[in-house]
């Protein structure tokens, strides 16, 4: 009788478990099937896209806007003595804050300096913002003396300008 040869089945009492991935081994695995895909999706973009010709950009000719913004933002108030205190506190954030003089050389401004600039001339909303302005500081600075002194008084503008938006707040409530 010729020899058969006979393999035997494994019986599912000695078959071992799956084994069990842990959440980070599952993403690790997803993450590395993710990358393989996008390396062969870029690969393929390339080789249809290889013989479309392309010309240099010129920056000129897509930019058609100025790269420094000329217009200030809009005043969301409709309130003078507000949106003159507003359009303030843009002026200071835009060019920037000083102390010890209204206008420096390089367009920064102090309190006092970018309300004046923003009434645009017009002394009596000029002088209605200050007056808010300096109910809004004496509100928190019982000492403060005046606008000027106020802002002087500070190393950098982050109060001041923070003023500036209480000062507006104020004027909004009292619907100036």
């Amino acid at each position: 009788m010729p020899a058969t040869h006979t393999q035997s089945v494994p019986s599912t009492s000695t078959m071992a478990a799956p084994a069990v991935l842990s959440l980070e081994a599952r993403l690790a695995a997803v993450e590395a099937a993710m990358t393989v895909a996008l390396d062969e999706a870029a690969v393929a973009y390339e080789v249809r896209t290889a013989h479309i010709p392309t010309a240099p950009v010129v920056l000129a000719d897509v930019v058609t806007l100025p790269l420094t913004p000329t217009l200030q933002p809009s005043s969301p108030y409709a309130s003078p003595v507000v949106a003159l205190l507003h359009r303030a506190q843009q002026r200071l954030l835009t060019d920037g804050w000083c102390a010890g003089s209204q206008v420096r050389e390089d367009g920064a401004r102090c309190l006092y300096g970018a309300i004046r600039v923003e009434a645009a001339g017009d002394r009596s909303l000029e002088a209605r913002g200050l007056e808010v302005l300096m109910d809004a500081i004496r509100s928190q600075f019982s000492d403060a003396d005046s606008v000027p002194v106020f802002n002087d008084s500070w190393t950098n503008g982050r109060v001041p300008m923070q003023m500036l938006g209480q000062a507006a707040a104020l004027a909004n409530s009292r619907g100036q």
